[in-house]
């Protein structure tokens, strides 16, 4: 699998957009894939379309970044810094994890693109024979969503045919928005990049058919994930949802920096459900590591410093009329009480 590299500084590299890029530290010049400058203090050049400055290598995103967590910037180049004729953006969902996850029609916008972008994680994810006939791949490590999303977005504009990829569905916590978002914040239009999307297998989806059937009443799902929403709206989400006798699906469940919210939510779920509802838990659904367990709410938090539950785990919570038959969640649809059966 072909994998994005910075530029060599000590050489001079073609571009693949037409824009420059800078290193203080060398006299020679490496060009940008993208389409807007860069400039770093050290030997290594930025790929993407917006400036990019550190004190030992060049970030890889798509506008100004610096050394602290937020690792999120504002956006760089607008439309007026591209002189090609764009090309085409195309944001795919993955499935699941494995190959035969994947629709055929996402396999198929892969492999058209000429420009592949993604979670590195997500990259590793896609199969060697498409990522090895794409002419680049540009890859950026967790919390850089904004700057690879514009990264996909400036090299379309610089002409170039992109697919941005996330795992499951490109609508469900993931960047289909935010593409959009940027496009019209950098005066372009979704029309102008013939904006499309690939659906793809959603996590709530894939885990529920390795649970049984859990999702086929009326279902919410719920991220705790505080890295764009604050806690307390997630606990309010989660009270009111909790609430219903409704299915929840909890995405991005714990973290190193997330255990109190992973307790916090066992907590207030347990204010509304019995402690003996059950519980699905899958971890790395369709991927080498799965792991698969139905439980009870009441166990659940115990559970959260076990290496089933992390932030590549999806949670299903049953609802009041959720029951466990041999081995298999089973939330009942409602048929029992017009037909018999």
């Amino acid at each position: 699998m072909s994998t994005d590299t910075n530029a060599d500084a000590d050489d001079e590299s073609t571009s693949k957009c037409g824009a420059s890029s800078s290193s203080e530290s060398n006299t020679e010049s490496s060009s940008s894939k993208c389409g807007g400058s860069s400039s770093t203090d050290d030997s290594s050049s930025s790929k993407c379309g917006g400036s990019s400055s550190s004190s030992s290598s060049s970030s890889k995103c798509g506008a100004s970044s610096s050394d602290d967590d937020s690792n999120e910037q504002e956006v760089g180049a607008t439309v007026d810094d591209f002189d090609a004729e764009p090309g085409q953006l195309i944001a795919v969902g993955l499935g699941p994890g494995h190959p035969e996850g994947m629709t055929e029609r996402a396999k198929d916008a892969l492999l058209e693109a000429e420009h592949i972008v993604g979670y590195t994680t997500y990259i590793e994810l896609i199969p060697d024979e498409i990522t090895e006939q794409a002419d680049d791949i540009y890859d950026t490590p967790m919390c850089g969503e904004v700057s690879r999303t514009e990264e996909s977005i400036d090299r379309a504009l610089a002409g170039n045919d992109v697919a941005i990829v996330g795992s499951g569905d490109p609508n469900v916590y993931a960047l289909a928005g935010l593409a959009l978002e940027i496009l019209e914040s950098k005066g372009a239009t979704a029309s102008m990049v013939d904006f499309e999307v690939v659906p793809g297998v959603p996590a709530a989806q894939s885990c529920a058919a390795r649970l049984g059937a859990p999702l086929v009443n009326d279902t919410v799902s719920v991220s705790l994930s505080d890295h764009l929403v604050p806690m307390p709206e997630i606990e309010s989400r989660l009270h009111s949802v909790a609430s219903e006798n409704f299915t929840i699906t909890i995405y991005n469940p714990w973290s190193r920096k997330r255990r109190e919210n992973f307790e916090k939510a066992c907590e207030i779920l347990l204010t509304h459900r019995e402690p003996d509802t059950p519980v699905g838990i899958v971890h790395g659904a369709g991927r080498e590591d799965e792991q698969v367990m139905i439980t009870e709410l009441g166990e659940l938090e115990d559970l959260g410093e076990s290496e089933i539950i992390d932030m590549t785990t999806t949670i299903v919570v049953g609802t009041e009329d959720t029951y466990v038959w041999d081995d298999r969640m089973v939330t009942p649809r409602g048929y029992e009480t017009k037909y018999d059966y």
